[in-house]
């Protein structure tokens, strides 16, 4: 094992792929267009930003004129969220009680707009029922597609069903997952999904909203009329441009690379649980990203054990706040009691990491 450190945090970000910073190298030092230019270096970058929609358009199953680029999954959430409210028959929304803060809080200026925000409940796993979406009028539904620090994936297109009957528009965060499993959105029966760069190996700051045909979605930003109107400010080409190469590099390792990380996922399980007496799993086994392990260490808080293992970058379940430790809102709902969710640590796998790396990090 060399000496560098073990990198366990592949739900916050991941390293850009070589192959996506050679994608990209030429549109930052060469090709310097403008993609709404007529003359010949916007022509150029115009069509690098087409194949890019193409090729991730290829990975979730759409088409390309359905793909709308955004700075990334934030924006792409606030796009799909507050855009389709603005036309929505009805101010009812559905979602759940584990939704990442880019989609919490563009809820919580929904609110005070005058909306109902009904929050599903989740179970000890961190995931939703379908059956408990009310019934009635429905303006939207939005739910996460892979929880952001335990991994479970939730059950979009039985959510979606409902909140079709409704009437409402369904959307999907699918920043965590894109890229870790396969992800279609005809089998999500979604009209809208959010995408994030930086978590499929494409640089930060760049991302993309999926608008199926025909759905009613109104621009939060205004301006000129990039992106079909939907998002306006000249594109960042080379971003574009790296997003879509990480899309097609998914596409190329989506059939044996989830299950090479949940082997490694599950040895990471066991060198823990034999090394650490009274270890909690709180990530599924079943239903969750390959990459996602988070447990707890019994009358630990998880920062402290970071900090004193400084050859592991991870996450932890907690928030620090002036000195004093916060669990995170997730687990509490997933019914996990304080002082467990304290000792609560995410580690996450990539496609880099090895057998080495799991041990070493054990």
């Amino acid at each position: 094992m060399s000496a560098r450190a073990v990198y366990l945090d592949h739900n916050a970000t991941t390293p850009i792929a070589p192959e996506v910073a050679e994608a990209m190298w030429p549109y930052l030092t060469e090709h310097f267009g403008n993609p709404s230019s007529s003359n010949p270096q916007g022509r150029l970058a115009r069509r690098a930003v087409d194949d890019a929609r193409e090729q991730l358009a290829a990975l979730i199953g759409a088409a390309p004129d359905e793909i709308t680029f955004t700075s990334g999954g934030t924006e792409a959430n606030n796009l799909a969220i507050r855009g389709a409210a603005a036309l929505a028959a009805t101010t009812v929304a559905v979602t759940s009680a584990v939704e990442h803060p880019a989609t919490v809080q563009p809820l919580a200026t929904l609110q005070q707009q005058g909306w109902s925000v009904h929050r599903l409940p989740v179970d000890a796993a961190g995931r939703v029922r379908a059956d408990e979406v009310p019934s009635g009028p429905i303006g939207l539904g939005t739910l996460i597609l892979a929880q952001n620090e335990i991994g479970t994936l939730q059950p979009v297109a039985e959510v979606a069903e409902r909140v079709h009957a409704g009437g409402g528009v369904m959307h999907a965060d699918g920043a965590q997952a894109i890229g870790k499993v396969p992800v279609a959105v005809d089998e999500l029966s979604v009209v809208l999904l959010s995408i994030a760069g930086h978590k499929l190996y494409a640089p930060k700051g760049v991302g993309a909203l999926y608008v199926r045909r025909g759905t009613p979605i109104r621009p939060v930003l205004v301006g000129a009329g990039q992106e079909r109107g939907l998002r306006p400010g000249t594109e960042n080409v080379a971003g574009i441009v790296g997003l879509g190469r990480a899309a097609e590099l998914a596409r190329d390792v989506l059939a044996t690379e989830p299950a090479r990380q949940v082997a490694l996922r599950e040895l990471l399980w066991a060198e823990l649980a034999a090394g650490i007496p009274g270890l909690i799993r709180i990530s599924p086994a079943e239903g969750c990203l390959p990459n996602t392990l988070m447990v707890a260490v019994p009358d630990r808080i998880g920062s402290e054990l970071l900090d004193a293992v400084a050859g592991v970058n991870a996450s932890t379940g907690s928030a620090c706040h002036s000195g004093v430790h916060t669990p995170a809102e997730t687990l509490l709902a997933m019914g996990i009691a304080p002082d467990v969710a304290l000792g609560a640590l995410r580690l996450s796998l990539g496609r880099s990491t090895g057998e080495a790396d799991v041990r070493a990090a054990a």
